[in-house]
């Protein structure tokens, strides 16, 4: 009989984000090792900026894959905007599923896409695979102011711990989880297929410029692409380092978020000049920015919950051979130590130890080999396929 998986994801190509470029990867493996298996995608229209326009098609047919995307209601943002597009996706992935599976797979990185996956394993009456891409309840309870954070977090508890229940295994895209979920799930089958980097960026970088060492007044380009909220911080720390050395270097920002705004608006109150702020773009044309900057800069939030998580922005930027100048703590900063060279990290929040630091960088574009081979998303995610087919064969679904 003919294999058939069921994929959940609120983001897939051409939408932006860490998830969407993840699942794209993972199908194209799992399709290569079973070419003879029917894969469905049950994703949304692009939907992570409300200000990128991608054209897309509402479904698209190949042999073996079928990609369906939702068109989501349109909603202000915030959590209640993000609680009706997810049951709105909910009721209409129930509704549009017909037919046997052998397997269904989720990517989650709010829980929703986890609930709604454990509810179709049920459903199906098929095994359940998991992919956790954050600890939603530990990052609300961070965010939430408290009266919000105590009414919220048994509830956000107890839907992690019954889709955890559910699944045959989880996986964990950070080892900064490990501890978290060993603790409240002993047993449970746990494996730990992290992001990578995509073949695009596995391009050799090797030039050599260095600005540090000449006599120009040239101002080194600092680079930061991705999420402008809460999480990253970036309006606690962008506009004091700026200021503080606006004769050394100048930022330039892709992205869009709950704290662009409040961004913008210290960045002006301070007449800050040396800082620019743009909607995020296409990975090809962020490619090309990355080559033009000298320095790659990540920040997160100095919260308890951050101190457990490697976002995915950090593979894309080793690849580039480029220095990264990184505000993270825990296990984030441990990897970085490890794994990456020529980084300077300081704790998040920090700007006199952040100004400290980054003159320990060379200011050069050097490329790291070894990083690249190891953490391949084509590798990766070819494992994780295997996994995912070694589970429904244990379970002799297949």
């Amino acid at each position: 009989m003919k294999k058939k998986i069921l994929i959940l994801t609120f983001n897939y190509p051409p939408d932006l984000g860490a998830g969407s470029f993840k699942v794209a990867a993972l199908v194209a493996a799992l399709r290569e090792i079973e070419p003879e298996a029917q894969i469905d995608v049950m994703t949304t229209s692009p939907n992570r900026y409300s200000v990128y326009d991608a054209e897309f098609l509402d479904y698209e047919q190949y042999k073996g894959l079928n990609v369906t995307r939702i068109r989501l209601p349109k909603h202000g943002g915030g959590i209640l905007g993000q609680i009706k597009a997810f049951i709105y996706y909910a009721v209409k992935v129930s509704s549009k599923t017909r037919g046997n599976y052998n397997l269904v797979f989720a990517t989650s990185s709010r829980l929703m896409t986890a609930v709604v996956g454990a509810f179709m394993s049920r459903k199906l009456r098929c095994s359940f695979y998991l992919d956790i891409r954050d600890i939603f309840p530990d990052t609300m309870a961070s965010l939430l102011p408290g009266p919000l954070s105590t009414f919220f977090k048994p509830l956000l508890f107890g839907l992690e711990r019954w889709v955890v229940s559910k699944a045959g295994t989880v996986n964990l895209v950070s080892e900064g989880f490990r501890d978290y979920f060993q603790s409240r799930y002993s047993g449970k089958r746990l494996t730990f297929f992290t992001n990578g980097i995509d073949d695009e960026f596995l391009v050799e970088r090797t030039g050599q410029r260095s600005y540090r060492s000449n006599s120009s007044n040239r101002l080194l380009k600092i680079l930061y692409a991705g999420n402008i909220g809460d999480g990253q911080g970036l309006h606690e720390i962008v506009p004091d380092l700026a200021l503080q050395m606006k004769d050394e270097l100048e930022f330039k920002i892709f992205g869009y978020g709950g704290r662009r705004d409040e961004l913008l608006r210290r960045l002006n109150s301070q007449n800050i000049l040396n800082v620019s702020i743009a909607d995020p773009i296409h990975r090809s044309d962020l490619i090309r920015h990355y080559e033009e900057a000298d320095v790659l800069f990540v920040h997160l939030a100095d919260f308890e919950a951050f101190k457990k998580v490697l976002p995915s922005k950090i593979f894309e930027y080793a690849a580039t051979g480029k220095p990264i100048w990184a505000g993270v703590s825990g296990y984030c900063s441990d990897f970085l130590k490890k794994e990456v060279s020529n980084c300077a990290i300081f704790h998040p929040g920090d700007v006199a130890g952040a100004i400290q630091v980054f003159s320990g960088l060379e200011i050069k574009c050097e490329p790291r080999l070894k990083f690249m081979h190891k953490f391949s998303r084509k590798q990766i995610c070819y494992a994780m396929a295997q996994d995912i087919l070694g589970l429904a064969r244990e379970q002799k679904i297949f």
